[in-house]
């Protein structure tokens, strides 16, 4: 094809999208031009869903005809995949499914994509341009969705908000991150999220991070609450259910209420399907890992409206340490009512039995750990588990009464009963000795409620558009342990252990019986104005109480309004500014106390400025965000006698850059990379009893100052190669702190990992092989520590090999 203004070479086989120029109707085509072969006889085909230019590049390639389609028409859609025998109109319509779109035959081997409502008889030659009204929906849900970027984001407001659009830092890790790196763990997948590293809180059997140089120990799952045990862990979330991982950057009190200021960490799980997809996985790896996956979604009834989706997990491993290992089931059924086209219920539970060894590390040996080899054990193998089962159950529904107004409500129920045994340990001698303590809890529950309502809305004010959000939320958690702490275990050194050879017998008593509750009203107004301005306002109320039930009185009580507000600038299509200022509620000082004294509970303020990009018609994003956090309230020492009561004037601050890319640069190639840079982490303001300054001017513990991961893979198209697919990574931390008072340090680290798959069709079915290195240079480091005594040993180079099967 000639070339043509400013369109322009258009190359055999390749889509290309441009700018056209308003000076003939036909140059407002991109076009897909290639030699004469067209023919209606069937012929076998096999193209995944992806990006809908992409994939209609791919269909032209393969039958030889020519695709002629207004360049911003196919947009950011997907495709729908193409697996059989069809007719090239037959392919080309299936691939259409659900975009709105449709194709048109205006010539033997010409085919025109256009809005579905608008198809009718024309001559190709004169056609007007076309005018697409509304925007299509982006589906982020598809199985086969093979993005590592992706457009929206709920956690950061509530509602399905562009992240272009949004002022504040958010990441989102897609599920083809996690399956190319085939995460087994919640914090496997946020180490590509930048400000975030690992707290191995509670010997390992807890999702506890470090962001933005703050601890924070709960996550949520669909928006709800999922916190540790009072006095304890639990478990590791499973992540076979999961669609992807959204992390929201600094405070988020206004939408969630009481929360460490580091960010929110929202787990969004996968939802029952219109379009049947079925898949079952197998992985085996280094130490015995064995895991299945099964994950199945289809209609129930032939008009859609019950439909169902079914995760389940089964998962047996050893250890590179000696005398842990874990097993672990889980169940996820869904079932989805769609009672109209306003109204939709869903059901959903999910049950996990966890068998599992507790692994409290190594402890340090003057200012740096113990060099003992990495396979040592400190705890007791006859007095060392964490067994029990997780039930959750949840309803939600919703019902739209227009185009404008939605009402939603969700409620959650999660119990947890199980038996733990552990010990803790003491800094290492010179000579190896430590003292140990049993930590035996044998009789452990913990119950927990929340409810959430809201409503969500669009209305004009003049040229301000507004989506408005109203809800309401209540949570309260129950918790008992009964057992023994701290009965002392016998001596041991660190190199020369020698174990029990049986299992010591301890009385049981009730140790903890706390319940906490709060409620939370908040109001949130994001208002778009011409020219590219965007803000938003909004703040909540929360009330939040705590009992303790053998002292038999209310040990924390608080009430508090958080406020938060932003302004982003889109100066152009793929620029935004931003600034945002946001107030959080935290944790109570007192909960634990058995004095009668109530301090105020902790509370943070941050600032945060940055840009976003995107590139490719958003395939490729960017953020570059700058913040100021400030937690204040945190208790310290008294220093009035005799009594030396706490006070509530603790303080630490960070400041830091972050950048992340996410996306993908060319076809085929896709790229996660985050990096932090936070200079300053410290604690401001501290006290001991006698008035000395305790750790004022000592850095955040675990919080490093540069830190960074980049993961990039590769997939062949259109080549004899075709389905192979290679990909590597690195994961990087400089020196951190092991505890508040810096008494020792965590050597920094950089790990490599490398990845290939390849991808088959068998029959009907999708066939994908994988194999995946981790620590490729087997590198010995250090993943965390507790604040006190406990180091985790990072895991050496490891193997992991998997077969999916799709269909």
């Amino acid at each position: 094809m000639k070339k043509s203004l400013d369109t322009g070479s258009v190359h055999p086989g390749r889509a290309r999208m441009f700018k056209p120029k308003p000076i003939a109707a036909l140059l407002l085509l991109g076009t897909v031009s290639l030699a004469a072969m067209a023919g209606d006889a069937a012929q076998a085909f096999n193209i995944p869903a992806q990006a809908l230019d992409s994939a209609l590049t791919e269909l032209a390639y393969q039958t030889n005809l020519r695709l002629l389609y207004p360049a911003d028409l196919v947009g950011k859609l997907r495709s729908s995949p193409v697996s059989g025998q069809y007719t090239p109109e037959q392919a080309m319509q299936r691939m259409l499914q659900n975009s709105g779109l449709t194709v048109r035959k205006t010539a033997d081997d010409t085919f025109t994509v256009e809005p579905a409502a608008t198809a009718e008889p024309r001559v190709a030659a004169t056609m007007p341009a076309v005018t697409v009204v509304g925007k299509a929906v982006y589906d982020s849900t598809d199985p086969y969705n093979a993005d590592y970027s992706l457009p929206n984001a709920s956690t950061a407001t509530k509602t399905d908000t562009p992240i272009m659009e949004t002022p504040f830092s958010v990441q989102v890790v897609s599920k083809q991150v996690l399956q190319d790196q085939q995460v087994t763990r919640l914090e496997q997948g946020l180490k590509n999220v930048s400000g975030v590293t690992v707290f191995p809180g509670n010997q390992g059997f807890t999702d506890s991070f470090i962001m933005r140089g703050f601890l924070n120990d709960t996550t949520y799952r669909d928006g709800v609450l999922l916190p540790t045990i009072l006095g304890g862990g639990t478990t590791k979330r499973e992540v076979a259910n999961l669609e992807r991982v959204e992390v929201l950057k600094g405070p988020g009190s206004i939408l969630f209420g009481r929360a460490e200021p580091g960010g929110i960490i929202n787990m969004v799980t996968k939802q029952p399907l219109s379009t049947p997809y079925y898949s079952m996985q197998q992985q085996f790896g280094s130490y015995d890992f064995y895991r299945t996956t099964i994950d199945a979604t289809a209609p129930i009834t032939d008009d859609n409206s019950l439909l169902y989706r079914l995760n389940i997990a089964y998962e047996n491993a050893g250890s590179f340490r000696n005398f842990v290992d874990n097993e672990r089931v889980f169940v996820a059924p869904v079932l989805k009512w769609n009672i109209s086209e306003q109204t939709q219920a869903t059901f959903e539970m999910e049950y996990q039995h966890f068998n599992e060894s507790p692994d409290p590390g190594i402890p340090p040996l003057g200012n740096r750990p113990a060099n003992v080899p990495i396979e040592t054990a400190l705890h007791e193998p006859l007095v060392n588990k964490n067994d029990g089962d997780r039930v959750m159950v949840g309803f939600n529904w919703s019902h739209q009464f227009n185009n404008d107004w939605k009402l939603s409500h969700r409620f959650t129920s999660e119990f947890f009963d199980f038996d733990n045994r552990t010990l803790f340990f003491g800094s290492a001698a010179a000579n190896g000795a430590v003292s140990r303590s049993f930590n035996l809890s044998p009789e452990t529950e913990s119950q927990r409620y929340m409810n959430t309502v809201n409503l969500s809305g669009k209305l004009t004010t003049g040229f301000a558009q507004h989506t408005l959000l109203f809800g309401f939320d209540h949570f309260q958690e129950d918790d008992k342990i009964r057992g023994n702490c701290c009965t002392p275990a016998p001596a041991f050194n660190i190199f020369n252990p020698v174990y029990l050879s049986t299992a010591p017998q301890l009385n049981s008593v009730d140790r903890n019986n706390y319940t906490q509750s709060w409620y939370g009203l908040y109001f949130q107004d994001q208002i778009e104005l011409p020219y590219g301005w965007h803000l938003l306002g909004g703040f909540r109320y929360d009330n939040a109480e705590g009992e303790n039930h053998l002292l038999g009185r209310v040990t924390s009580k608080e009430d508090r309004i958080s406020p938060r507000g932003g302004i982003l600038w889109q100066a152009l299509p793929w620029l935004s500014l931003y600034g945002s200022y946001t107030e959080n509620f935290g944790p109570s000082s007192t909960l634990f106390r058995n004095d009668n004294l109530i301090l105020p509970p902790q509370s943070a303020q941050q600032w945060e400025a940055g840009l976003k990009t995107e590139f490719w018609d958003g395939r490729l994003r960017a953020t570059l965000s700058y913040f100021e956090l400030t937690k204040q309230n945190i208790r310290v020492p008294g220093t009035t006698p005799p009594l030396f009561t706490p006070r509530a004037v603790g303080e630490a601050e960070s400041h830091g850059i972050e950048f992340e890319v996410t996306g993908e640069i060319l076809p085929g190639w896709n790229v996660i990379t985050a990096y932090a840079y936070t200079p300053y982490a410290e604690i401001t303001k501290d006290n001991t009893n006698n008035g000395g300054p305790g750790n004022t001017g000592k850095r955040l513990f675990l919080a490093p100052e540069h830190s960074g991961s980049v993961w990039s893979t590769y997939e062949f198209r259109n080549t004899a190669f075709k389905g192979l697919k290679f990909g590597a990574g690195a994961v990087g931390l400089d020196q951190r702190q092991g505890d508040s008072a810096n008494s020792y340090q965590l050597p920094g680290f950089l790990t490599v990992g490398l990845m290939t798959s390849y991808e088959m069709k068998i029959g009907k079915s999708k066939v994908t092989t994988q194999f995946n290195v981790d620590n490729l240079l087997d590198k010995e480091y250090y993943s965390g520590s507790n604040s006190g005594n406990f180091i985790t040993i990072g895991t050496p180079r490891t193997f992991m090999g998997s077969v999916r099967v799709e269909f």
